[in-house]
């Protein structure tokens, strides 16, 4: 299917905040790459998220605005529950098939994306306040803040004794 220029360039977006090399510096698989479970599982604090919850929590609203694109009905997401999803400990087998699992959610929402007829871009998805265009911004900006964010426990793991 040939994209039009804006879905094009929300597609480059998506792609940018997610795995492609960009400007602003690492992207959120870039955050992620080569982290051991301890790592994914540090926290900073009690009541604070560690890595891994905040790649799953990713996932989550990447399947989310896939959901408002395609009309799929809530619930649908592999894991119950919804937002943030605890992450107390695990295995490298687990820690690499919920990172799966965040892969195979941006690849639905790039699919859906390159599916949304341009027209539709400036109206606001059903049950929402947003535009069509606004939903997939904010896919790629939610992904460069949860980068940045992975960025900063990465650098406080190292400074804990």
């Amino acid at each position: 299917m040939a994209k039009t220029g804006e879905i094009q360039l929300l597609v480059e977006n998506l792609e940018e905040a997610f795995r492609r090399r960009a400007w602003h510096g690492t992207n959120l698989m870039g955050a992620l790459r080569g982290l051991s479970v301890a790592e994914a599982l540090w926290r900073p604090a009690p009541d604070r998220h560690n890595i891994w919850e905040l790649a799953v929590h990713c996932g989550y609203w990447k399947y989310a605005v896939w959901r408002q694109l395609t009309g799929a009905p809530k619930g649908s997401f592999p894991l119950a529950g919804s937002d943030f999803f605890p992450r107390e400990q695990g295995t490298m087998a687990e820690w690499r098939s919920d990172l799966g699992l965040l892969r195979r959610c941006h690849l639905d929402l790039l699919r859906a994306v390159e599916a949304v007829p341009p027209g539709r871009l400036a109206r606001r998805s059903t049950g929402s306040k947003f535009t069509t265009a606004q939903l997939i911004r904010g896919a790629a900006a939610h992904d460069l803040y949860h980068a940045g964010q992975i960025q900063l426990l990465k650098r406080l793991t190292e400074s804990e004794p």
